[in-house]
């Protein structure tokens, strides 16, 4: 990102001799030779401009907690065991999210980064070599659901059932992800351009899609075969297919900035290379997410199956209080790379103490529902007394670490957005890997479940300490070496 050749191409805003109808067939084609407009990235008031961007992907993403929650509580009542076979397949999951989000973050990050510096060719290249890079992962998966899937289910169980359940749901995820990561890049299209209303539009056409099917396809209604856990995952891609074919359609019609046509592509290596510079610590951040929950369920099935299930259960409701901050983060790095672009550094920074009071707020809500009605939460799962007991605890638990994981979250996005994600990288390590993994290990040693829970909190504080130590550095390094504006909008 720093080494991005911004002043090669710099358009002058002020250039006022092009006729209008010179400068309409230039932004239509998006040249890199004439004038155009300040995106509002640039000019409306932080905190307006904040809410504007991030308020829609917000909603959106409470859309897509809710699906995932569906899924979960549907699968549920056919058995705890599928229940627990669906909780297993978040690691696969967590990667699929890895690379499309990963790869979407690259492409965020530079191409806002370039339409701040008015550089619309490398804003153009960044959006069709990330369309290239998304079917490379498409093809990825495809070797997963069909080689992989079931020796992943094998190596954590050996009871029949999950494994079937898993294996029946897994295999469709992974094998049609063509939607999932089609969905990724061109939603991060509209982001990256300021439009997350239409990004918004999208996301929730899909989820809307999948909640109806679900229960259409999983107990058969409507004529329709009963397909149990297969027909969540044929809901899952059913609706993961229409939002990217309205994504691509929105990007199309709606989005002049850029130009995504791909006839006469050729993939430019130096622009892949780029992206994945800044994707790629993104990428680990969710792959080490994937691998800590394939060990920490493999923890957990030690003391019982009802164990998976709460973990299972924990992730998808508290997704409704993550989903929000990560809505917030879609809108944090395209601000905060459009201005790192225009040299604004209190725009910068006040994008970035606005989101950690916003995210502190939205966790400070999630904390008192956890630690209050965690009873209410998993009785949508149809929980036994059993699970109930267990789920309680844990939830009231974990839920300590969400205030201090606002920080590190939104702190995380600013690093991302400047192109240093590396950062972001290493304290996801130190979070999921060097603390909580041996965390929940020592504490299993106990022979009680209850203490493993505690890990997530422990491994959070030792999180913000790295944040802050970095935060401080990129602070010096970057952020101070900006000249402060004349005036904050």
């Amino acid at each position: 990102m720093n080494n991005d050749s911004d002043n090669n191409s710099l358009i002058p805003s002020e250039n006022k001799s092009n006729s209008s109808s010179e400068s309409n067939a230039e932004n239509k084609s998006n040249s890199s030779s004439g004038s155009r407009a300040e995106n509002k990235m640039g000019t409306m008031p932080v905190n307006r401009l904040l809410l504007t961007m991030s308020l829609p992907m917000m909603a959106s993403m409470l859309v897509q907690a809710l699906y995932n929650i569906v899924d979960s509580i549907f699968v549920s009542r056919i058995h705890e065991d599928a229940l627990s076979a669906v909780s297993m397949a978040f690691p696969i999951q967590l990667l699929v999210v890895a690379l499309g989000g990963g790869i979407g973050v690259g492409v965020n990050a530079i191409l806002s980064k370039a339409l701040g510096s008015k550089d619309y060719d490398r804003a153009n290249l960044a959006a069709r070599n990330g369309i290239f890079l998304a079917l490379v992962c498409y093809i990825i998966f495809l070797f997963v659901g069909i080689f992989v899937v079931k020796p992943f289910y094998t190596s954590i169980t050996d009871i029949e059932s999950i494994v079937d359940y898993g294996v029946s749901y897994l295999t469709i995820c992974s094998t049609c992800s063509f939607g999932i990561f089609a969905q990724f890049m061109f939603e991060r299209l509209l982001i990256s351009t300021g439009r997350t209303f239409l990004s918004m539009i999208t996301q929730g056409t899909g989820a809307i899609i999948n909640i109806i099917l679900d229960p259409i396809l999983i107990f058969g209604y409507f004529g329709f075969p009963e397909m149990g856990v297969a027909g969540a995952a044929v809901a899952t891609v059913i609706g993961q297919c229409v939002a990217a074919l309205l994504a691509i359609y929105l990007n199309h019609r709606k989005n002049p900035d850029i130009n995504i046509s791909m006839r006469g592509f050729r993939p430019e290596s130096r622009m892949i290379l780029d992206i994945l510079i800044v994707g790629i610590p993104s990428i680990i951040m969710q792959a080490i997410g994937s691998i800590m929950n394939y060990i920490m369920n493999k923890i957990l099935i030690d003391f019982s199956s009802t164990a998976t299930a709460v973990f299972g259960a924990y992730y998808k409701m508290q997704s409704f209080i993550f989903m929000p901050i990560f809505g917030l983060n879609g809108g944090i790095v395209p601000i905060i790379a459009y201005n790192y672009g225009a040299k604004r550094r209190d725009r910068m920074m006040h994008t970035w103490r606005l989101s950690w009071i916003y995210a502190t707020a939205i966790m400070g809500v999630g904390t008192v529902l956890f630690l209050t009605v965690p009873n209410v939460m998993l009785s949508f799962f149809d929980a036994s007394d059993n699970m109930m007991r267990m789920g309680i605890t844990a939830f009231r638990i974990i839920c300590v670490h969400f205030p201090i994981a606002a920080y590190c979250i939104v702190t995380g996005t600013l690093f991302q957005a400047l192109g240093k994600s590396f950062y972001s990288m290493v304290v996801s390590i130190m979070r999921q890997l060097i603390a909580l993994i041996p965390a929940a290990l020592l504490l299993a040693q106990f022979g009680d479940v209850d203490l493993v829970w505690w890990a997530f909190p422990i491994a959070e504080i030792m999180s913000a300490a790295t944040t802050t130590f970095y935060f401080v550095k990129i602070y010096r390094q970057i952020i101070s070496k900006i000249e402060p504006s004349q005036k904050l909008l």
